[in-house]
């Protein structure tokens, strides 16, 4: 049984498959990034609705936009998404031999770069519309607005219906599959890896070395734009692969803190956050010596404590929460400046006057 334990956490030698443990630390870190963003962005949004609330409105595309750049920076120059190159992996072509394998600083072939920028970035941007998509269907389903049309309704409540079992089958088919890739049975931890034709692999020595020294060989190539429009090309290239970098490296600085931040607002760790931010309980006003039997309250409830007749013009003291006639009290707070029946301070204006449907 350790043996087999050590098989999991540890990879041999010769073989450079990582452990389960690290990919599905990458595949949580690209999905901790998003909430914590977004938590973000809620944040600006609701403290200034006129600058920052298109934000909130397009959020979804703009990441989309960015997680495109960053994720196209990564796989064209280490062959790996941001996430894979935090934790030390990179993306190795299907078919490629160990000594035929490319240096990760050369990037991904573009068949398989594209396939993978595809399964980075559209799945799951399609994936989070579907789901927004289901929940506005069930709400409105829910609550009968815009009800569909007899032609539709079939299909409408069919796909609300068939939709969780499709969703179960899709965690399911990834379930088995790491499950597959424990045992052993299988090179790749989840299928999309298998749809862009690319496995999982560490870097090696030669990797790290080679990606130390890209930035450096680059600029030694670099030569100056002979045309306007190798200019053009050039400047716009060099616009996108720097804000690419800057995202890149912000994310790389800023990751712990979004897991931070993602943790910290998670429903599990909400009970822990108000007991360790909330204030203490305030103590219990202290009252006069009166009580429930006290000779100033009436036994029914519809008495006046005052005039002892039923009310008239039901007024209640906001300092204590006792009911009284509104000319009774109104002339008694005004001569004492006190609840008549527990003594606390009050003015004319705690007087809360009470209306009932027959008035």
């Amino acid at each position: 049984m350790a043996e087999h334990g050590a098989h999991i956490t540890t990879a041999s030698v010769a073989d450079d498959q990582p452990s389960i443990f690290e990919v599905v630390a990458q595949d949580s870190l690209m999905t901790a990034v998003r909430p914590a963003l977004q938590h973000v962005v809620k944040v600006l949004a609701e403290s200034n609705p006129t600058h920052y609330g298109f934000l909130w409105r397009w959020f979804d595309e703009i990441f989309t936009l960015l997680d495109l750049l960053v994720q196209q920076h990564y796989l064209s120059r280490t062959s790996a998404s941001f996430s894979e190159n935090f934790y030390g992996l990179k993306r190795i072509a299907m078919g490629d031999t160990h000594k035929s394998q490319r240096l990760a600083s050369a990037g991904l072939p573009k068949k398989q770069l594209w396939k993978s920028i595809m399964v980075l970035v559209l799945l799951p941007y399609l994936k989070v519309k579907l789901e927004k998509l289901v929940s506005s269907l069930r709400e409105e389903d829910e609550y009968s607005i815009h009800p569909p049309s007899s032609r539709w309704k079939r299909f409408y409540r069919a796909f609300l219906a068939a939709y969780p079992f499709v969703n179960m089958a899709w965690e399911g088919w990834f379930l088995v599959q790491q499950l597959r890739y424990i045992l052993g049975k299988a090179q790749h931890h989840s299928p999309l890896l298998r749809l862009a034709g690319v496995r999982l692999g560490r870097l090696t020595v030669q990797d790290i070395q080679a990606l130390e020294h890209k930035p450096a060989k680059a600029s030694m190539m670099q030569q100056p734009a002979r045309s306007v429009s190798e200019k053009i090309k050039s400047a716009l290239k060099k616009a996108v692969g720097g804000v690419a970098l800057s995202l890149s490296t912000g994310l790389s600085v800023g990751v712990f803190f979004l897991q931070f931040l993602d943790w910290w607002y998670s429903s599990e760790n909400q009970e822990t956050i108000k007991s360790l931010t909330a204030l203490p309980t305030p103590p219990p006003p202290v009252h006069l010596d009166y009580n429930s039997d006290s000779p100033l309250l009436p036994k029914m409830k519809t008495v006046c404590p005052l005039c002892r007749k039923t009310r008239v013009n039901d007024t209640v003291l906001a300092t204590s929460g006792y009911v009284f006639c509104y000319r009774c009290v109104f002339h008694y707070v005004r001569s004492h400046q006190a609840c008549p029946i527990t003594g606390y301070p009050t003015e004319v204006q705690h007087l809360i006057k009470l209306y009932s449907p027959e008035n």
